[in-house]
This record gives C-alpha cells, sequence and structure tokens, in this order.
C-alpha cells in the first residue's frame, strides 16, 4: 500500500518536466516533511481531500512561519490539469494557513512558469524579482519572480 510520501513523489515524477530542474527528490521531500512547520495536502482527481485508498492527483508542500505561510511545491498529473484540482489544493491551503495564524501566503517561482495564470487568479501578485537565480539544465538563467497573497 502506497504512502503519502508515495503519492506526493508519484505526482511529482509526473507533474514536474525534467528541462526545469524544478521536481524535487524523495529525500528532500522527506526531510522537508520532517520538520515541524512543513505541511503538506493530497487531493483526489475532483480535488476534494484525497481518501486513505488511491492515487493523488495533486499535492501541495508549504511552510509556516509566524504570520506567513509559503507555498514549496503544487503539482497536479497532466492528465488532470484544468479541472480545478490545483484551484482547490490553493483553497485549502489558505484555509489551513489562515488556522496556523498566517495572515501572508507567499511563492517563489521561476519567471516564465505557465503557473503564474493560476497563481494570480487565485489573488497572488509579484512582490519581488530575483535575477538570474535559476539555472537550468541547459545552463540558461531565468528569473525568480516572489507572489504575495493577503489571506
Amino acid at each position: 500500500m502506497k504512502d503519502d510520501l508515495d503519492r506526493i513523489m508519484d505526482v511529482m515524477d509526473a507533474a514536474f518536466d525534467p528541462a526545469w530542474a524544478e521536481a524535487w527528490n524523495r529525500r528532500q521531500v522527506s526531510d522537508s516533511l520532517a520538520l515541524p512547520h512543513t505541511h503538506y495536502l493530497l487531493a483526489g482527481p475532483d480535488g476534494e481531500p484525497l481518501a486513505e485508498e488511491g492515487d493523488a492527483a495533486g499535492f501541495a508542500l508549504t511552510r509556516f512561519a509566524p504570520g506567513e505561510e509559503e507555498l514549496l511545491l503544487i503539482g497536479v498529473r497532466p492528465h488532470l490539469r484544468g479541472k480545478g484540482i490545483g484551484r482547490a489544493l490553493l483553497a485549502r491551503a489558505f484555509t489551513e494557513a489562515r488556522g496556523r495564524g498566517a495572515e501572508r501566503m507567499f511563492l517563489e517561482m521561476r519567471d516564465n512558469n505557465p503557473a503564474a495564470s493560476l497563481y494570480r487568479s487565485m489573488g497572488f501578485e509579484p512582490i519581488g524579482r530575483r535575477k538570474a537565480y535559476y539555472r537550468l539544465p541547459s545552463g540558461q538563467f531565468l528569473d525568480a519572480i516572489t507572489f504575495g497573497r493577503d489571506l
């Protein structure tokens, strides 16, 4: 039987294109989840919280710090994108972050990430840019954009 780490890694392997080198490996995810302020959500194919059994359609990893939450990663299986799963995960992440006392949520992404439209539609706004922050396997550099949203 798969555990939640297996489910996260299954989605990670499907959702993140290796050309961008954004996926975390199992050890990175496991080490992150061992920290007391890192949280995860799993979604089923309709965006609902995943039941005990079955494969995850998507996941989100967040980290809480006093007054704020950071979205570390979010992924949805490619064949299920556009069905509201990412929106559902973000909405649940907002609710849970508020429950932990967060007043703002932040995320950072590469400049050309198509998920920017999802983030903007969910109330995130760009608040900063780091020039040439991400180095791709090809050797190319891309800016990082930081987004923030009040909760």
